[in-house]
Order: C-alpha cells, then structure tokens, then sequence
C-alpha cells in the first residue's frame, strides 16, 4: 500500500554479513517500541570469520527514522488488518537500508485461491515432466 526508506542500526559482522547476501527477510516485520520502529525476525546469518565478535542472527535491529515518519507510518500500521513489512535490504552510498511497506494480509477466501492457484500449477508441471520424458 505504501513504502518507506530506512535506515538500520547494525553491528560490523552484520554489515559483512550482508555484504556476502546471507540474509533473510521471511517471517520479518516492523514494530512500533517506545516511540521507536524495530525491525524482528530478520535473519543476518553469521560472520564467518568474525568468530568471537559475531553477532546473533535473529536479534532485534532498530529502524532509523523520523520521529513524524514514525507517527505517520506506524499510525497507518495500527489499523486493522494492516502490517509492516520489510520488502528488500540493501546498501545506498555505503549504507545498509531497508524498505518497509505497509501490506493487508489475506483473507481466508484469497488464502484458499492462492492454495487451488499453486496446486494446479503442481500438476501441470509434473504432467510436463512426464511428457517430455517419454
């Protein structure tokens, strides 16, 4: 629905880390804390060579913005339905950034669409395997 550029706080083993593209965003959102946004769920996988100083995968990482981007956004996010979500990482002039969105999760009736949807595709793939290997 709509999106927003941030920054991120990271630690020097994440940033190594991201450099490399170990990262996940599945299973990621926003949440509005004290006035702050925290980015929870992110999975920045270790640094292999950082042993020691390495940082945990999953902690939570705090969103840099401004504090009336933060009352608009997250405003938007409180509605009912709504969420936000990280849509890509990535860096700008040196900087780690990430894009939020505010997305509407499905409804039970899209959900079950979306399941028919992958389920005939399934087939259709299989039926085109076996006819090409004949």
């Amino acid at each position: 629905m709509e999106t927003l550029e941030c920054g991120i706080i990271l630690v020097g083993s994440e940033v190594k880390s991201l450099r490399e593209g170990r990262c996940s965003l599945n299973e990621a959102y926003g949440k509005v804390r004290d006035g702050e946004l925290w980015l929870i769920g992110a999975d920045i996988q270790e640094y292999l060579e950082a042993n020691r100083l390495n940082h945990q995968p999953k902690r939570p990482r705090k969103l840099l913005l401004h504090r009336r981007e933060i009352r608009k956004f997250a405003g938007r996010a409180a509605e009912k339905g709504l969420t936000l979500i990280p849509l890509r990482m990535y860096f700008h002039k040196g900087l780690a950034k990430v894009l939020m969105g505010i997305c509407q999760g499905k409804q039970k009736h899209d959900k079950r669409q979306a399941m028919k949807t992958a389920e005939a595709n399934k087939r259709i793939r299989l039926n085109m395997l076996r006819f090409t290997q004949r």
